[in-house]
């Protein structure tokens, strides 16, 4: 009998190739331990409501009214619902064409796209334009959907700051183009090296491959860094000397832990530079209602905005949104009630208020005992994490643990952090997902878990890996560069 299309031999190869680590080999081994009954600590991907963070009040509420309508008009409504919600709701529900049933405008609602505008405007203190932004269902289609506009085949390649999350060398892949990887500097607490951009922009091109946009990640995802405005500076001026398009990944830009380097978006400086870099660079920004305090995950609302694209090629885009007719008008309203939130002066205000600063702080104080417990363990140095949600833990595996490794046929992060998994049922992702500098080996975490469950989670963490030390190390070294 002849293969048949979907059997796996005649799969589309750019299918089987692509990889995506964070619901990789790790993932599908805990979800099998938690069939078993085992208590699993899932610190592999950011999704906060799943590690017990709450929603915030304000939006859940609006987007109930949303939901059912029918409410607005029961007498009740205002004994259970407080008058600045009530009114929002109505305001989202008169912007739709039939309520969250119907499909919306391909490029997402006008009035929510308005209020992305504004929101942008307020950040950095430059109009707008509404036509140029596009809500999408999660950052990550918004992603998937330029790549796939820039990727025209395989000598075709993407600059992409490594560790990387996996969604960008799966998309390329896919779309079937190359990754080329630039290295960001750990010992300079994850640092961009423009030097780096150039040399990877150098060898591609011996290779043959065109370089056609640059990605950046701001703050870092596994890394947790923060761009400066210099690097943010830097990387303009390489992306316009090189003809790239620069992709900015900016989910994270609530999440940020210190105060010397506040996150700034890569819009903001271009604007700022002024003539004739800011008319010359093309710019795709993303961001999400998945990350920051609001942690609305399952929602899937994001948008992308385009800085100096071509009419014709914004219409290409348009018209491949089209296909898919319209992005979830759920997830669109929660994008509308992130970047316009309550206002002070707003019934609302105070609650929301302390329910966000609440869930940051508490963050910020997570990231710090993660840390602080990582640098405790014996061959485990970790730097802070300045933004994001996740611990990017470089591991000094033995040779003795590589070799073990290595005879059961596993990279040897991976076969660390199963047997962190089998040992104490926290399940991470290993450094190799991301991709890493050889010989060395890290795992990613998120700092997610709940605080009061934080300590004895480390603890848990520190005991597992002094046990795995001990049993490998034969004084012969570490893998640690």
């Amino acid at each position: 009998m002849s293969s048949r299309a979907l059997d796996y031999e005649s799969l589309n190869e750019n299918v089987k190739k692509a990889q995506y680590a964070v619901r990789g080999e790790l993932y599908l081994r805990a979800s099998e331990l938690q069939k078993e009954g085992k208590k699993i600590i899932f610190t592999n991907v950011g999704n906060p409501h799943a590690l017990g963070q709450k929603p915030l009040t304000f939006p859940r509420q609006v987007v109930a009214l949303c939901q059912a309508p029918f409410l607005l008009d029961d007498p009740n409504v205002g004994f259970l619902f407080p008058a600045d919600v009530i009114a929002r709701a109505k305001h989202y529900l008169s912007l739709t064409s039939g309520g969250l049933g119907a499909y919306s405008d391909s490029r997402g609602i006008p009035g929510v796209r308005k209020e992305v505008a504004e929101f942008i405007e307020r950040r950095d203190g430059y109009p707008s334009d509404p036509e140029l932004i596009y809500l999408t269902d999660g950052a990550s289609k918004g992603v998937m959907q330029i790549l796939n506009t820039i990727i025209r085949g395989s000598s075709d390649g993407i600059l992409v700051p490594v560790p990387q999350y996996p969604l960008y060398s799966a998309a390329i892949t896919l779309n079937g183009g190359t990754l080329v990887p630039y290295y960001l500097e750990e010992s300079a607490n994850w640092g961009l090296d423009v030097n780096n951009l150039r040399d990877a922009n150098r060898e591609a091109r011996s290779k043959g491959i065109t370089v056609r946009a640059m990605v950046i990640i701001n703050p870092g995802n596994p890394t947790g860094q923060c761009l400066s405005v210099t690097n943010l500076k830097e990387l303009i001026l390489f992306c316009v000397q090189q003809n790239l398009v620069l992709m900015a990944d900016e989910v994270y830009q609530q999440n940020i832990y210190q105060n010397e380097r506040p996150f700034v978006s890569a819009r903001k400086v271009l604007l700022d530079m002024g003539p004739p870099i800011s008319k010359a660079l093309q710019l795709v920004s993303f961001h999400t209602v998945s990350k920051g305090y609001w942690g609305e995950c399952g929602q899937r609302g994001g948008y992308f905005e385009m800085i100096n694209i071509p009419p014709e090629s914004v219409d290409e885009i348009y018209k491949v949104s089209s296909v898919s007719l319209s992005p979830n008008v759920p997830g669109q309203i929660f994008m509308g009630l992130m970047v316009n939130p309550p206002k002070p002066g707003d019934i609302s205000y105070l609650k929301f208020k302390q329910e966000s600063e609440g869930v940051l702080e508490s963050l910020k104080r997570r990231a710090r005992i993660m840390t602080d417990g990582f640098n405790s363990c014996r061959n485990i140095v970790c730097n802070f994490t300045e933004g994001a949600m996740y611990s990017f833990p470089q591991i000094r595996l033995p040779p003795k643990a590589i070799e073990a490794a290595n005879k059961a046929g596993k990279h040897p992060d991976v076969f660390y952090c199963l047997k962190l998994l089998e040992a104490t049922g926290i399940s991470t992702v290993p450094g190799s997902g991301f991709g890493q500098k050889e010989g060395v080996f890290h795992l990613r975490t998120t700092i997610l878990p709940a605080e009061e469950e934080m300590p004895a989670i480390m603890e848990s963490f520190k005991k597992f890996n002094d046990e795995f030390m001990e049993q490998y190390d034969d004084h012969r070294g570490y893998s640690r560069l």
